[in-house]
């Protein structure tokens, strides 16, 4: 301590100073003075100062792994304070940003782009043994995360997914890249130039474009899907076209071998026009595998190319010299190479037409802007491009149109449908002062409104980023299927060559025609299309479905998570209640309750809580003039301290009061009272006595009971955690319907509350308003900020409500449980699909059944394969919740 008091004695007399304390690792000074001054003053003692660093931080799933980071920082004797998120760590010590890194991995988590990481600069100052002393003077800037979006061409299989994300990955400045399968697009965080990134998956061997908006990459989609379904299209009519009339020669008794020299012209022929529909309806599949051997790489193409290629080199073969194969061997298999393109290119088209319904969910979010307004100048009114509205403009809206962009009402009376965002059934009144967003439907009067939030800053506009992103995000099952998948195409075929090998060795007579029938039923019947395509169908119609609900998720992660929680935690204010309390009872010890409430109202001037609005509304109410404050210090969690007219006061609860040594005891009965009504006490005191008490009631929201019976009802656990006081919050559940309440708990009391849960093997879900629960929010397996859609809540939480109801949460938690059973359901069918169909091709039951799956059969389960998982995820669009037990 005498080395801090030197440092605060030094700090004192820099000119501003007006508040500072010090302690052996930590100094805190409230100045109006340049912050180098003070940082030198530090310097010259000969103490060191130290940093603070931020980093993103990556694997980090629930808040066991938030509990594990922080413990191994505490730990450290170089880090004086930590901040630990699931996303982000700011630590603040004697280590620089790569000693940071170090711990992160050392932990078992990662920090993408460490070349990005900043953190503020330490001096070099040589310390004293056991006297550092630390300033925190600066934040660290935070990673760049700008977002691009590309539309991908040439992939077929999930092994295209893992190959196009290690080449994006590699572009330096790339934070994060995910690749989506279904959708054929990539989502790429990062400093990074746009033609990089496409350079990048071109040389990969695969196509690439910028998506600059949604409304570009919806309509580009729409072109590449309308041309890509016609030329499918036309390639199975070419292939079935000729494979179908072969297999019925050969089905009605023709011959399929080579016996005769007209035998031979006759299957020359065949071998010609089967080589012009390889080099037509196939050309694709070999163009691509050749790009992927050019890479070191195999895919579905490579499989597909392999099986139809073998089939025509062996019949041709056959049919030009019939001489070298033994008699029994001279069999072709022209149609099965043909059927087997007719087939695979026939489930791509199935596939793809099913696909293009995944995304609806979005394109009716996009469906919801109108692409005009009609803007006021000088009293005209004009209608233009929604593109030419600028923030500032006034604009009219008439009865029955879309709402343009965000903005405030001016002047009219009207109800708006808020629905197609919200998902509240119930039109909302907008009069002067309240606040519009972009699709909603105005339904009867009409408005001037000025615009604030236009393009990309409307709030229609990040609902659509958020979903964007969440539907090419990926949970744990997912990466486990990419990782499976990238060597899955390699695999296959080392089996298909052992089992040519087998048959070629051990089979029996023909062995040639065994060989090749085998390999090719194994190439074919393993194409992984099924294993890629099952968790992003699920993940993007889930997401998309979730938002037609009013939930935005925050990314798939969230979603595993939130299908595996057991324990709902909910905030009292805002989320149980109707976050508009009210003052309901005045109780004066000195003065007259217009005294009392004056001076409240006085003091609440200048804070930002909910409670604040009451008070001051109540005081309006009464026409009360209100004195000017000075000296206000607010006290997070407790209330406030301010001076009017040179007289001290403090308003908070009782924990404030307490401290600060009032007795409160001769009117504990009279705070009961309060409390057992539902209501809140707000102490007012000054000079060391109680002047009153300020009762404040916030009724509880009208579909809250119902809400928690629902949840009970679904098994769920369900805790009421405020820092209201117990006889309020005891109140309010007995109404709501809740047995457990844990109450009078600070912001970081509620995150330990989420801990001891955890400890407790609960997974917690917790509901708040985004904002004063941040802490709660981030501890729990999945943080839920319900009813605001604001900017904070939509960034601090891994999913938010856009309407204001608990029943909403339910339905997010019941979506995913689907969601995730969806994904489980496809990979089961993927896995099980390979796991079964290979060894059968591979000819496993040949000594039972005398005979072998044919390469067409295997084509044609293959498409089978693929088009079930499309349509299991499909199923997602009408997910219903259910009111009663899941």
């Amino acid at each position: 301590m005498g080395c801090a008091r030197k440092v605060k004695s030094a700090t004192e007399a820099i000119e501003g100073v007006t508040f500072i304390d010090a302690d052996p690792h930590s100094l805190t000074v409230n100045a109006d003075a340049p912050l180098d001054a003070i940082v030198e003053a530090v310097n010259v003692l000969g103490y060191q100062v130290g940093n603070t660093v931020t980093v993103p931080l990556t694997g980090l799933s629930c808040g066991k792994c938030v509990a594990k980071l922080t413990r191994a920082f505490a730990s450290n004797p170089h880090v004086f304070s930590q901040a630990v998120s699931k996303t982000e760590a700011s630590i603040t010590g004697l280590l620089d940003k790569d000693a940071v890194i170090r711990v992160v991995e050392a932990t078992g988590y990662h920090v993408p782009a460490p070349s990005d990481i900043k953190g503020t600069s330490s001096d070099e100052a040589t310390s004293e043994p056991h006297a550092e002393t630390k300033a925190e003077y600066e934040e660290a800037p935070r990673t760049s995360t700008h977002t691009q979006q590309l539309i991908l061409s040439g992939m077929s299989c999930a092994s295209c997914v893992s190959s196009i994300e290690k080449a994006v990955r590699a572009v330096e400045g790339v934070n994060t890249v995910n690749v989506n399968l279904a959708e054929r697009t990539a989502l790429v965080s990062g400093d990074v130039d746009a033609n990089l990134l496409i350079t990048a998956i071109e040389q990969a061997g695969y196509g690439a474009e910028l998506s600059e908006d949604e409304a570009t990459r919806r309509e580009r989609q729409a072109a590449l899907h309308t041309a890509q379904f016609a030329e499918h299209k036309r390639n199975t009519w070419l292939a079935l076209g000729l494979g179908a009339p072969l297999m019925l020669w050969g089905m009605l008794g023709g011959t399929m071998s080579v016996e005769s020299t007209a035998s031979q012209i006759g299957w020359g022929i065949i071998a010609v026009v089967t080589l012009l529909l390889l080099c037509t309806a196939g050309k694709h599949f070999f163009a691509n595998a050749f790009k992927a051997a050019r890479h070191h790489r195999a895919s579905m193409d490579t499989l597909v190319a392999l099986g139809t290629g073998s089939a025509w080199l062996y019949s041709t073969a056959v049919v030009l010299a019939p001489a070298l194969f033994p008699e029994q061997a001279r069999h072709v298999y022209f149609e099965a190479t043909a059927m087997i393109l007719g087939l695979v290119t026939l489930g791509h088209a199935l596939e793809a037409k099913a696909r293009a319904s995944t995304s609806k969910a979005l394109d009716r979010l996009l469906d919801l802007q109108p692409a005009t307004a009609i803007i006021v100048e000088n009293g005209q009114e004009r209608e233009v491009a929604l593109a030419d509205v600028q923030a500032g403009m006034t604009l009219r809206v008439k009865p029955g149109s879309k709402i343009a962009v965000d903005g405030i009402v001016e002047e009219g009376d009207t109800f708006v449908d808020e629905s197609m965002l919200t998902g509240e059934p119930l039109a909302v009144r907008k009069t002067q002062g309240d606040t519009l967003h972009a699709g909603t439907i105005n339904q009867h009067g009409s408005l001037l409104f000025k615009a604030t939030g236009i393009g990309s800053d409307t709030m229609l506009s990040r609902i659509i980023q958020l979903v964007r992103q969440a539907q090419s995000s990926k949970p744990a099952l997912a990466r486990m299927a990419d990782t499976v998948s990238a060597i899955f195409v390699p695999t296959v075929m080392i089996i298909a060559i052992l089992t040519a090998l087998g048959w070629y060795n051990f089979g029996p007579d023909p062995k040639l025609s065994f060989m090749l029938v085998t390999a090719t039923t194994v190439l074919i019947i393993a194409c992984p299309c099924a294993l890629g395509l099952a968790t992003p169908m699920s993940v993007t119609t889930g997401v998309g479905r979730a938002a037609e609900l009013g939930v935005l998720i925050r990314d798939a992660e969230a979603l595993q998570h939130a299908s595996r929680i057991d324990t709902v935690v909910l905030d009292k204010t805002g989320t149980l209640t109707e976050g508009k309390p009210q003052v309901t009872s005045i109780l004066a010890m000195h003065g007259t309750d217009d005294d009392l409430l004056r001076i409240a109202a006085s003091l609440e001037q200048g804070s930002e809580h909910p409670l604040a609005k009451a008070v001051i509304d109540a005081a309006n109410d009464r026409a009360l003039s209100l004195s000017a404050v000075s000296q206000f210090e607010g006290i997070p969690g407790k209330g406030l301290k301010a001076v009017i007219d040179g007289q001290s006061y403090l308003l908070g609860n009782a924990r404030l009061l307490e401290e600060n040594h009032i007795v409160l005891s001769a009117h504990a009965n009279a705070a009961k009272n309060v409390a057992m009504q539902g209501e809140t006490a707000v102490y007012l005191a000054t000079d060391g006595q109680l002047l009153g008490i300020i009762g404040i009631s916030d009724p509880l929201r009208h579909d809250s009971k119902a809400a928690v019976t629902r949840l009970n009802a679904l098994g769920y656990k369900v805790m009421l955690l405020t820092g209201d006081h117990p006889d309020t919050a005891n109140a309010i559940a007995a109404l709501a319907g809740i047995e457990e309440v844990v109450a009078g708990v600070l912001p970081d009391g509620k995150a330990d509350e989420i801990t001891r849960l955890q400890a407790q093997g609960r997974r917690v879900a917790m509901i708040g308003d985004g904002i004063n629960d941040a802490p709660a929010l981030a501890k729990a397996e999945v943080g839920i900020a319900i009813g605001s859609g604001s900017d904070v809540a939509i960034e601090s939480a891994q999913m938010t409500l856009m309407r204001h109801s608990i029943d909403a949460a339910t339905d997010g938690l019941l979506l995913s449980k689907a969601t995730l059973r969806n994904m489980k359901e496809n990979l089961f069918g993927a896995f099980v699909y390979n796991s079964l169909g290979i060894p059968i091709a591979a000819g496993v039951l040949y000594p039972l059944t005398g005979t072998l799956l044919s390469p067409v059969v295997a084509g044609a389960a293959m498409a089978l394969s693929s088009i079930t998982v499309v349509m299991n995820a499909n199923r997602l669009r009408w997910f219903t919740p259910k009111r009663g037990n899941a």
